[in-house]
């Protein structure tokens, strides 16, 4: 009996076990509200993935947009200096041009001024002849050598005159060069003993006589001086030498 009595007290007494009551719910309105939340969470999700497409679509196109117009700007920039190079290109090309036109005109000019020079030079020889006052021997007058616009070719010019006399005279010219080459003092004979060119240094004048010619030695030699003599025909001493130092 008292044992029943404890068991009773334990169910029913302070020491009993707590009692939940809950409300029952159909299962269809628990499934209905399972359905509600899928859906919004399913709007939701795929409203946040439309939204994100859109603003990264719009990203997209801008920055295509900007990457465009830079491509745009680039090619122009290119095409303005391509066109600038060119206009650079003609304009260096004429100043060449006006350049070498204005060296060769110095060059004519300084020709000229040279030619002018020589020919004052015979007129005064001239007007001494008319008056009578050119002096009654043969002289080497104006002897000038230069250099050629080719290593190792020379240019000379000179003058002979007679004065007194009313015969022609007849002689021949010799040029004796004294030059330095690898490592030696030389010298050269104009013309060579074999004579081939001998031709050109005869002479026959009266009065004057202008003579100009050339001659060559090595590129890299160094001439010093240029002896000329004038020798009359059939004598074995020259009448009259002159000689033009190289500076």
């Amino acid at each position: 009996m008292a044992f029943k009595l404890r068991a009773l007290r334990h169910r029913w007494g302070i020491a009993a076990p707590r009692l939940t009551v809950r409300t029952h719910v159909a299962w269809y309105w628990r499934a209905l509200v399972a359905v509600a939340v899928l859906s919004i969470s399913l709007v939701l999700a795929f409203w946040i993935y439309d939204a994100g497409r859109r603003y990264v679509g719009f990203e997209a196109v801008a920055r295509g947009d900007e990457v465009a117009r830079l491509q745009g700007r680039i090619a122009e920039l290119e095409g303005e200096a391509k066109t600038l190079r060119a206009a650079v290109a003609t304009a260096e090309s004429r100043l060449r041009i006006e350049t070498a036109a204005q060296a060769e005109l110095v060059k004519q000019f300084k020709a000229i001024e040279a030619e002018n020079a020589r020919m004052r030079e015979d007129l005064a020889f001239f007007e001494s002849v008319a008056a009578g006052r050119a002096a009654d021997r043969v002289t080497v007058s104006r002897f000038r050598v230069e250099n050629d616009a080719i290593p190792g070719e020379y240019r000379y010019r000179l003058l002979l005159t007679q004065g007194g006399k009313e015969r022609d005279f007849q002689g021949r010219l010799q040029l004796v060069i004294a030059l330095h080459h690898a490592g030696r003092d030389l010298t050269m004979v104009l013309p060579d003993e074999r004579g081939l060119d001998g031709a050109a240094y005869r002479v026959q004048f009266r009065r004057f006589h202008r003579v100009e010619g050339s001659f060559k030695v090595a590129p890299d030699a160094i001439v010093r001086t240029v002896q000329v003599r004038l020798f009359e025909q059939g004598a074995a001493q020259p009448r009259v030498t002159e000689t033009f130092r190289m500076s």
